[in-house]
């Protein structure tokens, strides 16, 4: 997963595991994320870890990004020579991981496949501006491996698309969709932005019926975050934009849970809907129950075995450690009991499988009783209600006095 860096143990050079870790991992999903930090132009509301050429700088190519993510791959291997099990779940996110051709790709995840095996039914997805692909690379994508391709429409609105700073007009990712379906994709997803400034409820509900016309069978629909040092955070600084509306957010969550329900998707995790199970994106369902993942590019993230860490965050400093038969990361740190009980009520609680209620402590299941609006018991879980997803984040807290 993408990531800033902050301060944590110093990671061991050879990037070695606790042997207990590892032992840990062989009982749980495995999955790889595959960072690709590059983007044809920044988007004024992302702060990933990304770069476009004109910031990325000396001393990184994206001609030989897929080489030196291949080493991290095989290091991979060598740390957890002792795990037996292939890799369930496969996905490439970034940046724009289509900006690499599609033969680096397939280069990326054959070295997963090579040095790992793929689990029977494996998921790969990869993530996708609309513009970034076309019909041959679709294909060369699929013939590669990929079972699951996610395109940023985000909007359907010309001036929303503006606002967000997106190079591709309003209907290229409906085009996309179809032009993926026609490739022979069993699997594809629309991710979508509500709450931009200057979007009425209009626009979000057209955007949402135009998603829908294309009928994907997955869709996200994620609240817009001003996230501090983005260009649209210092617009909404002097005053040019407004702050996302938490009442307007609210409204346009409702829209959306709605809409997608009436077309057959449900939901599944706060924001994502899937029109079946098989459509649900797996990987991400890995990192909600806190499995096993490991992280290949710069600033990505791994966990296993309650061990996790974080790689360098520069495509430069991360090529030079693993020129030099290093381990990438950054720094890592070791999750207490304690720590790993409030990351599952954190993250499992936003799922419709719900929150076993074994994970909570006394004080957790005496408020949960308090929250009946927000929350259901359906045998041993803890499920939110469409209420509370409106409002996970204090039914979190109060969770966790």
């Amino acid at each position: 997963m993408p990531s800033t860096l902050h301060e944590g143990e110093v990671a061991p050079r050879d990037g070695s595991l606790p042997e207990a870790a590892v032992r840990e991992a062989a009982s749980r999903p495995l999955g790889f994320y595959l960072h690709v930090p590059f983007c044809a132009s920044r988007c004024g509301y992302c702060d990933f870890n990304t770069y476009t050429a004109r910031e990325l700088g000396g001393g990184a190519s994206q001609a030989s990004y897929a080489d030196t993510a291949v080493g991290e791959v095989r290091q991979a291997r060598r740390v957890l020579a002792d795990l037996d099990r292939p890799v369930d779940t496969v996905f490439f996110g970034g940046g724009t991981p289509t900006l690499l051709p599609a033969e680096d790709l397939g280069k990326m995840l054959a070295a997963v496949r090579d040095e790992f095996g793929l689990a029977p039914g494996a998921e790969v997805t990869t993530e996708a501006n609309p513009e970034s692909v076309d019909p041959a690379y679709l294909e060369a994508l699929l013939e590669a491996g990929f079972t699951r391709v996610s395109f940023g429409m985000q909007s359907a609105s010309s001036h929303v698309l503006r606002i967000l700073d997106r190079q591709h007009t309003p209907g290229r990712a409906l085009e996309a969709v179809k032009e993926a379906t026609a490739a022979g994709f069993e699997h594809v997803n629309l991710d979508l932005i509500y709450g931009t400034p200057g979007e009425s409820l209009e626009d979000w509900r057209s955007s949402l019926e135009s998603a829908l016309s294309a009928q994907p069978d997955h869709v996200s629909a994620y609240a817009l975050i001003v996230e501090d040092g983005t260009q649209l955070a210092r617009r909404v600084r002097r005053g040019e934009l407004p702050m996302p509306d938490d009442d307007d957010l609210a409204d346009k969550y409702l829209l959306a849970d709605d809409l997608l329900s009436q077309a057959g998707l449900s939901w599944y995790e706060v924001s994502n809907w899937a029109r079946t199970d098989d459509a649900r994106c797996r990987h991400n369902e890995l990192y909600w129950r806190g499995d096993t993942w490991w992280g290949i590019g710069p600033g990505a993230h791994s966990h296993v075995g309650g061990i996790r860490w974080w790689n360098v965050k520069h495509p430069s400093a991360y090529a030079e450690r693993l020129a030099a038969g290093a381990s990438p990361a950054y720094a890592r740190e070791t999750l207490d009991d304690e720590t790993r009980r409030v990351e599952r009520v954190l993250l499992e609680i936003r799922l419709s499988a719900g929150l076993p209620l074994e994970v909570l402590d006394e004080a957790g299941t005496a408020a949960a009783e308090r929250m009946a609006d927000l929350v259901e018991r359906r045998d041993d879980r803890l499920v939110l209600t469409r209420k509370g997803r409106l409002l996970a984040d204090g039914v979190v807290r109060d969770l966790l006095p």
